[in-house]
């Protein structure tokens, strides 16, 4: 699954890392990996809110995107919400594994964070834990080079749909598989099309965007949470509620493909 080359250069804007819930982006003249809902300190916040006591991964979680970093060899980190799970401050074991997440990465790697519906008030403290600093943006999100990157918790920022492409976490998609025999799986998967202008053409907004009036819309990427413990939305699932204010409309002719690539067609008929 690759998106479709920038308009001034060759190849694409934004590339999936085989087999891994990450993608490679081409934001001017840098390369980000981009990851969505990691969800730090996820195994804490079972125990407190639902009883269920989870040993913690946050060592595994720490070590998979240090070695998607050093695989990718990016310039820029770009994390697309929900860095951390609790809604409020983080405590105890949740700030421990985001302080040792920063101080493991590399010192020249940028870092920014969009500001997702589980980051709290993160932006208080968290840009001084590294030397080379963390940058906060809001969850409405904006444009890097031809990419828009939000949550998709809220409504997408008017620059963000100026990009070429717009990519969104916070939905966690997954398909629900089944076999000839009645086994079913359910798998991590990237949503991907083109953007749908009918729930955006009703926002004042937005008014005046080109393919609102006839141009040729965004391709939007949701991308699959980097957590798998945190659950999601299963797209192909009759009666499933989508998350972001603007989905299902918004990508009403999308594709599924799994982490491997594998393509599995019109999401809403897997």
């Amino acid at each position: 699954m690759r998106d479709e080359p920038r308009r001034d250069g060759p190849g694409p804007l934004l590339e999936p890392v085989p087999d891994e819930p990450a993608a490679v982006a081409r934001l001017g003249d840098e390369r980000a990996l981009v990851v969505a809902d990691y969800h730090a300190g996820y195994e804490a916040g079972l125990r407190y809110e639902r009883g269920v006591d989870v040993p913690s991964r946050a060592d595994e979680r720490r070590e998979r995107l240090l070695a998607l970093v050093e695989r990718t060899a990016p310039d820029r980190l770009v994390v697309l919400g929900d860095l951390m799970h609790s809604i409020g401050d983080p405590g105890g074991a949740e700030r421990g594994e985001l302080e040792v997440l920063l101080e493991s990465l590399p010192p020249t790697l940028s870092v920014t964070v969009v500001k997702g519906n589980h980051d709290g008030m993160i932006e208080t403290w968290f840009g001084d834990q590294r030397a080379g600093g963390v940058e906060i943006v809001p969850g409405d999100g904006v444009r890097l080079g031809d990419v828009g990157v939000c949550h998709g918790h809220t409504w997408p920022a008017r620059e963000v749909l100026e990009a070429d492409v717009v990519c969104i976490g916070h939905e966690h998609p997954c398909v629900r598989l089944e076999d000839g025999v009645g086994g079913s799986r359910v798998e991590p998967a990237w949503l991907r099309g083109r953007v749908d202008p009918a729930p955006f053409a009703e926002r004042s907004a937005y008014q005046g965007l080109p393919w609102l009036e006839g141009g040729t819309p965004p391709r939007l990427v949701v991308v699959p949470a980097f957590n798998d413990l945190a659950g999601g939305t299963w797209v192909n699932v009759e009666g499933q509620s989508f998350l972001a204010p603007f989905l299902p409309g918004g990508l009403a002719d999308g594709e599924a493909y799994l982490l491997d690539g594998t393509r599995l067609g019109p999401y809403r008929s897997v």
